[in-house]
């Protein structure tokens, strides 16, 4: 018999409050929920086979290759204030020389190699339409071009030899390059500009890295296919056509001529170089030079520009906070702490959400007179999150990873354990720092211990005594803030209207969070009057391996834990109360998800836990057993707590497996958690970081080699990979939609001629792949490429919904 079970004051739960009951039996008609059978009834439910629409959002690595001359990041420090002034000081004995050393090691140490680097390139080798484009987006409001232009304008232009220069982020360099193949072909079909001036819009400016969501939103049901597979398909094409838009600013734009390679990859932590410069930076001035001016995508970029500021503020302020948490919490026991950098670097982590959406759900909200309101739709939302969050533990390391390696002296608590203080309860927080400990094993004659201070004196120890510090699968869901946890007075997902708002302003009275921010969650309800459909964005996904089995999988897998979710809302066998909306039961059923992220093998719930939801999943564990370190908890190995939730989704979910055909996608998760080392995403990115080494363990690399390892494999060998995969994908999605055979009609006919007029597509395809894989598709060919994407974007469009 498992430990845990309900308490007989919660086997029969409470009634809920006038704020969160509402009685869902009269929205039955509403939602059309059929109730003649279960395969009926799943069927209608919302978020089901064919009611599904998804988008996703990523955010990518960009490195600009060249010597240190030519590239902007080296020139930029080098020539600001902030050097000269750190120079001036070190040499008046003013101030010590360790930044000024420091900062001058990393430019002779980076290689040739600069992260997050702007490029600069000569201002007449943009065409016509796009330094149209350009100058529009240096207006101060471009909804109000007499507004003039924005108090920063000045710093994207500068003159190099009397020739007029441009320098601006790779991320806006994306949207000037598509903007240039537009502009270059003066006799292109009109359909094809008007396709391509509304992508444009999806290459967002707004972080430190480059961020494109999707072109446009896909849908299930068609045929067999379901959602993952078709999202994954958009993901990989749209990658592709990011590296076409690359190889064609670095011929037409002049990047080669002046001496710059762009590579834009996937990678999920800032790189180990970053870091250290990040130490050796002021706050303003690494904000200077790493977070985004905004360019493209919102009317007032400048106000957006200073909005990222706040967010680099607010993070950087909460770091430091969290410190004085841990001390509260016990883990820290005096004041000899390892003070962190006033600069926070964990806005140059990158991500992937994934967002889903009901077109029933969406429907409904539109009409006015289905009865079905913003308070319904928040009801819902919010217990299918918490719902959700029982679930989330599958996808680190499982579908999605970042591994990363950490040496002894990095373990320090207020280093390591990132945002978890503003993330977990203390008993919870308490409990994974000492199994984290334990799990690293760096112990000195049976004791464990953690770094002493002085980095010098904690390598000579690690060295000494065999210190080896930890690697962990998914670093990044630890080293980012990704779900702040509620108060007692304003719990985030209790269902009521504006609950967010009033946590919001609890957080920022604790110095936390800023109201200006949106709430950070794992999963956040995307509500109809806001963005303009109703569904979830889930926010946890860092690098995948393989776009299409590991992005495709966890796509699937979210959408059919959200239609489950609701299956369990609209049977009744699930309510608000079931989950209580305190810190505690909060963190409980969180704490499975970062111990995942950390791969530690065990977890902790209480033996009377209130969550009855949670009691359902653990009662299918045959081998728990109380805790003798924790009296009133029981032990779990988070293994067989995986294998309980899918044993739920395999027999809860058995008709909404079959309607979404996802039988074989169940089996590859229960492969991927029994053989994580060769099958899920984390394993398969370890064994690419380390095929050309003669160690396969990371445990036996120093962190800073293996984590530049990964970092080379990334930009590399991954890279060439999803490319690889991005352009077969393209090829079948011309061959599934017999695209030839759409061209047969007059207007298809006309457009394609513009493009192709004296070529086949498959002999084109064949001539430009292996150029394309070499970086050296000539600008005509990258062009015609460009424009045959253009061209498939705009006939998938038109058969989901408008850009």
């Amino acid at each position: 018999m498992p430990a845990i079970q309900a308490t007989p004051e919660n086997k029969t739960p409470p009634v809920p409050s006038s704020r969160t009951g509402i009685d869902l039996t009269f929205l039955y008609p509403a939602l059309e929920i059929k109730t003649g059978s279960m395969e009926a009834f799943v069927e209608s439910l919302p978020f089901s086979f064919r009611d599904v629409t998804a988008g996703a959002e990523n955010e990518f690595q960009a490195v600009v290759m060249g010597k240190r001359e030519d590239v902007d990041l080296p020139i930029t420090i080098e020539s600001a204030n902030f050097f000269k002034n750190m120079v001036r000081r070190a040499a008046s004995g003013d101030t010590s020389r360790k930044t000024i050393t420091a900062l001058e090691r990393y430019l002779e140490q980076k290689n040739d190699i600069w992260e997050n680097s702007w490029v600069r390139f000569p201002e007449q080798r943009l065409n016509s339409y796009a330094r149209e484009v350009f100058a529009a987006d240096l207006h101060a409001d471009k909804a109000n071009p007499g507004a003039g232009l924005r108090s920063d304008a000045g710093q994207f232009r500068f003159s190099r030899a009397g020739e007029a220069m441009i320098r601006v982020p790779v991320s806006y360099l994306l949207k000037l390059s598509l903007a240039d193949v537009i502009g270059s072909a003066p006799l292109i079909h009109p359909r094809i500009k008007l396709f391509g001036e509304k992508m444009m819009a999806h290459f967002l400016n707004d972080n430190t890295s480059p961020e494109i969501f999707s072109f446009h939103p896909v849908r299930s049901g068609a045929g067999s296919r379901g959602i993952g597979r078709t999202l994954a398909t958009e993901t990989l094409i749209r990658f592709l056509f990011t590296q076409l838009l690359v190889q064609y600013a670095e011929q037409k734009l002049g990047l080669l001529d002046t001496g710059q390679q762009v590579r834009v990859f996937f990678s999920a932590s800032p790189p180990v170089m970053q870091h250290r410069l990040n130490a050796s930076l002021s706050d303003a001035f690494y904000r200077y030079l790493f977070m985004s001016p905004c360019l493209s995508g919102w009317n007032k970029g400048e106000e957006k520009h200073a909005y990222m500021k706040l967010c680099h503020e607010v993070l950087s302020r909460s770091q430091i906070n969290g410190i004085a948490k841990l001390k509260e919490a016990g883990i820290i026991n005096s004041n000899l702490v390892i003070l962190p950098s006033s600069s926070n670097i964990s806005l140059a982590n990158n991500s992937t959400h994934i967002s889903i959406g009901s077109r029933k759900l969406s429907g409904l909200l539109a009409d006015p007179g289905s009865g079905f309101t913003a308070v319904h739709e928040k009801h819902l939302g919010d217990l299918v999150i918490k719902v959700a969050e029982h679930f989330l533990c599958l996808f680190p390391g499982t579908y999605s990873a970042a591994p990363f390696r950490l040496n002894f002296e990095d373990f320090h608590p207020e280093k390591i354990l990132g945002f978890l203080p503003h993330e977990l309860d203390y008993t919870h927080l308490r409990m994974i720092w000492r199994r984290w400990k334990k799990k690293a094993a760096n112990r000195i004659l049976g004791q464990a211990v953690t770094p002493f201070g002085p980095v010098w004196l904690d390598r000579f120890i690690s060295t000494a005594f065999g210190l080896k510090g930890d690697f962990v699968p998914d670093f990044r869901l630890v080293d980012y803030l990704v779900s702040l946890m509620s108060t007692d007075q304003s719990p985030a997902l209790d269902g009521t209207p504006g609950n967010s708002i009033r946590l919001g302003s609890d957080l920022a009275q604790m110095g936390i969070f800023d109201t200006r921010m949106p709430l950070y969650q794992l999963v956040r309800l995307r509500e109809f009057n806001r963005m303009g459909y109703s569904g979830f964005e889930h926010r946890y996904y860092s690098i995948f391996e393989d776009i299409l089995t590991d992005m495709g999988g966890a796509a699937d897998l979210q959408t059919l834990i959200t239609a489950l979710a609701f299956q369990y809302i609209l049977n009744k066998d699930v309510t608000h109360a079931m989950i209580p909306d305190t810190p505690g039961v909060e963190s409980e059923r969180r704490q499975m998800f970062f111990c995942a992220s950390v791969n530690l093998p065990t977890f902790y719930v209480k033996a009377n836990t209130r969550n009855l939801f949670l009691v359902k999943i653990v009662s299918r564990i045959p081998n728990t057993r109380k805790s003798r370190r924790y009296p009133g908890y029981t032990r779990i190995k988070l293994r067989d707590y995986k294998q309980a939730l899918i044993d739920t989704l395999k027999t809860d979910a058995r008709a909404l497996t079959d309607s979404f055909r996802m039988q074989a996608a169940l089996s590859d998760l229960q492969g991927r958690i029994n053989s994580p080392d060769t099958r899920s995403a984390g394993g398969k990115l370890v064994t690419g970081i380390l095929q050309t080494q003669k160690k396969k363990n990371p445990m036996h690399y120093a962190g800073d080699t293996f984590n530049r390892h990964a970092e080379t494999y990334y930009r590399d060998t991954l890279c060439s990979r999803h490319m690889a995969e991005g352009f077969k994908t393209l090829i079948n999605e011309f061959t599934r939609m017999d695209l030839w055979a759409s061209f047969r009609e007059p207007a298809f006919k006309d457009i394609i001629r513009t493009i192709l007029p004296d070529l086949d597509l498959d002999v084109f395809l064949t001539q430009v792949k292996m150029p394309l894989m070499g970086h050296t598709l000539s600008v005509e060919n990258t062009k015609k490429l460009i424009f045959l994407i253009i061209l498939y974007v705009g006939l998938e469009t038109s058969q989901n919904e408008p850009l």
